[in-house]
């Protein structure tokens, strides 16, 4: 029994040689996504100001043209910084700012699912009112359009827009803040050359 508790302490610290994948896998993970909510945001930048700062059917924050640019910027830019690894620890910062905005400002209301999901512990009474939807939407398809080839990859499904997306998002961001970007970052290049 010792000697096989010694071969996976062997193994387990032979692990540190590949240690970088851990962030780089989380990095190479959010990249497309704060890419492509950063690109839609400056796509149409006149409707990202509106949503913003309207308090009927936008977040209604202030300085809604400030705030709608800074998390722009911020997306897009920290897609890029996550990419190549540089500024890592400094970008999950504002970045985990704009996730907690998403969630207290847009998710937080319909609970914990992203996607609605009736069997969940965690179904809410907005996953309700998304399944009726869904319902209503799947007897349409099967009454208007070709339901059997729609649904022969998959089911449809409701985005239920609660905050499981977005706070998974925040935990990856946070494992980031105090991990770093890893080896195969252009933080550790730039440590390395420092420290030389």
């Amino acid at each position: 029994m010792m000697d096989l508790l010694r071969r996976l302490q062997g193994w387990m610290n032979m692990t540190s040689v590949a240690d970088f994948l851990g962030p780089l896998a989380l990095r190479l993970y959010l990249v497309p996504v704060f890419w492509v909510a950063g690109n839609n945001k400056l796509n149409s930048m006149d409707n990202t100001i509106a949503w913003f700062g309207n308090p009927d059917w936008g977040l209604g924050l202030p300085a809604p043209a400030l705030m709608a640019w800074l998390a722009t910027g911020t997306e897009v830019l920290g897609a890029i910084a996550l990419l190549v690894g540089l500024g890592t620890r400094w970008f999950s910062v504002p970045l985990m700012v704009t996730m907690l905005v998403a969630i207290f400002s847009v998710h937080l209301k319909n609970g914990w699912q992203a996607v609605a999901d009736p069997m969940s512990p965690f179904a809410n009474a907005s996953v309700g009112s998304a399944m009726d939807r869904l319902d209503k939407a799947k007897d349409l398809l099967r009454d208007n359009g070709n339901y059997d080839w729609l649904t022969e990859t998959g089911n449809f499904v409701v985005s239920n827009n609660g905050v499981e997306w977005a706070a998974t998002y925040f935990v990856m961001l946070l494992a980031l803040f105090f991990s770093g970007a890893g080896k195969l970052s252009l933080d550790h290049f730039v440590a390395k050359r420092l420290s030389q």
